[in-house]
């Protein structure tokens, strides 16, 4: 994908679109990015939809919420096990085939669960699943960092993690509709339909990008005045511009000498770290994926039982708090980027920091309120400030780590999301049935007492981000230094 010049640029933003003119790949680009957007909406649709079937799943199988929560405990769990090796092949293989047939693995997991006549087949489908889901996080990040120039990558990223929203809120809403009006089989083969699909059309409409960023606007020339970003005009790489202009030098010890690609898994792992950023950031995601994982799982039964309303009826509330997670999303990947463009080199963490403080500030009422009027508007910007954390936190970790290493970098925070979300549904179930009971009123109280205790970790969250303060521009530097040293 060729670099294009100011006029080609401002003639792809009129003729092809505003996305197609902020990257570098121009319309193939835009499709890739929107098959990227699919593929995270199909793994948000399959969790979506096991919570919004949750009560038909616990009738039809005799099961409690414990059991319930084991399911989707079983997916992230063996997803911890193969996601290391497969970030391994993420940066050494075809990522573009790996994808294909992890997609299409998840349509044979999604027709196996349809048609389990046990709870114990059903939760070997999701172990299946587990292992499909594993290699999807390396493959789609490390593909996004190759094709989504640097200086737009938080804007870009909000687009494409739309896709994990609108699925979850598809199979929250389609997927319980579906469970409800047919069977929790109807709604499971629906995604393996739709799995089939996506398998089909990434096979047939994407292609592999070159690595490392090779599609990126190239450098400027030695001895050239460092490029200062502006909103009218940004730089190819906002982040590194920024920290190049206010003299910020790297940890020498920490530029890489030599190609990445030769290392051992375990050498890799311990770069990736020894790079501070990195560690905050792995446990900053955990945390935030292990409540929206309970969350998820959830939402349908208290919402039914706490606020006495039936599953039908919540469908036009969790449109309201889906909308709002959308806008959360968006308008905090554009806000970081124009942030960043004017020199504020930390916003990519402090964004994230605000989001999950915030998220647990509106949550407390918005959980604790009987009345859904009252509750539905804090709940829906508890929903738009924890998904605004996602694209600047995810554009933070591409700053912070060489491109050779995009592939492992993710398989490490994957093992550690996985482990959170691994734990949470199981978590959020026994703490619930253990402070409430098994049906009626009393389980509502559980539930909402287990959300409550659970928003304290949330804000915490915040905290953590805003000590990433510090070390995150000298990381930035570090892995520019990289960058130069493997082109040369």
């Amino acid at each position: 994908m060729a670099r294009s010049d100011g006029a080609s640029r401002d003639d792809n933003q009129r003729g092809r679109g505003w996305l197609a003119g902020r990257l570098a790949g121009g319309p193939q680009a835009v499709r890739a990015v929107i098959l990227l957007a699919m593929v995270l909406s199909l793994n948000g649709a399959d969790v979506g939809t096991v919570g919004a079937a949750a009560m038909q799943l616990e009738a039809g199988l005799g099961i409690d919420h414990a059991q319930l929560g084991l399911l989707a405990t079983a997916s992230s769990g063996v997803g911890v096990i193969a996601v290391v090796p497969l970030g391994v092949l993420a940066d050494r293989t075809n990522r573009v085939r790996l994808l294909v047939i992890t997609v299409a693995v998840w349509a044979v997991a999604m027709v196996a669960g349809g048609l389990a006549p046990s709870y114990w087949w059903l939760l070997g489908s999701r172990l299946l699943l587990g292992a499909a889901v594993a290699a999807s996080g390396p493959v789609v990040v490390s593909l996004i960092g190759d094709l989504i120039p640097p200086a737009e990558r938080a804007t870009v990223l909000g687009w494409i993690l739309t896709g994990e929203i609108v699925g979850a809120g598809f199979g929250l809403l389609a997927g319980g509709e579906i469970a409800a009006a047919i069977s929790w089989r109807a709604a499971f083969f629906l995604l393996a339909v739709a799995s089939a699909g996506l398998a089909v059309a990434l096979w047939r409409l994407l292609r592999e990008p070159a690595r490392a960023g090779a599609a990126w606007p190239p450098p400027q020339r030695d001895g050239a005045e460092p490029e200062r970003p502006s909103p009218q005009r940004p730089a190819a790489d906002r982040a590194r511009a920024v920290v190049s202009t206010q003299g910020i030098e790297p940890a020498r010890d920490r530029v890489l000498r030599d190609d990445p690609n030769q290392w051992s898994i375990s050498r890799a792992l311990v770069y990736l770290l020894s790079i501070p950023t990195n560690r905050l950031l792995i446990v900053a995601s955990a945390t935030g994926y292990f409540f929206f994982a309970g969350l998820r799982t959830f939402v349908v039964v208290f919402a039914t039982r706490h606020f006495g309303i039936s599953q039908a009826a919540f469908g036009g509330p969790l449109l309201l708090i889906g909308a709002a997670a959308l806008a959360g999303v968006v308008f905090s990947g554009r806000l970081a980027d124009r942030a960043l463009a004017r020199g504020r080199v930390d916003v990519r963490v402090v964004v994230p920091a605000f989001g999950y403080v915030a998220a647990a500030i509106f949550f407390v009422p918005g959980v604790w309120l009987p009345s859904l009027a009252a509750a539905l508007p804090l709940i829906a910007l508890g929903a738009a400030t924890l998904a605004a954390a996602n694209p600047p936190l995810d554009a933070a970790r591409l700053d912070i780590v060489p491109g050779r290493l995009w592939g492992r970098a993710e398989s490490l925070r994957t093992v550690l999301r996985l482990v959170a979300e691994a734990g949470a549904p199981a978590t959020f179930g026994w703490l619930a049935d253990r402070l409430g009971g098994a049906t009626g009123q009393a389980d509502a109280i559980g539930l909402r007492d287990t959300f409550l205790i659970m928003l304290v970790p949330l804000a915490a969250n915040g905290l953590i981000l805003f000590a990433a303060r510090r070390v995150y521009p000298v990381d930035v530097a570090t892995a520019a230094a990289s960058h130069r040293s493997a082109r040369a």
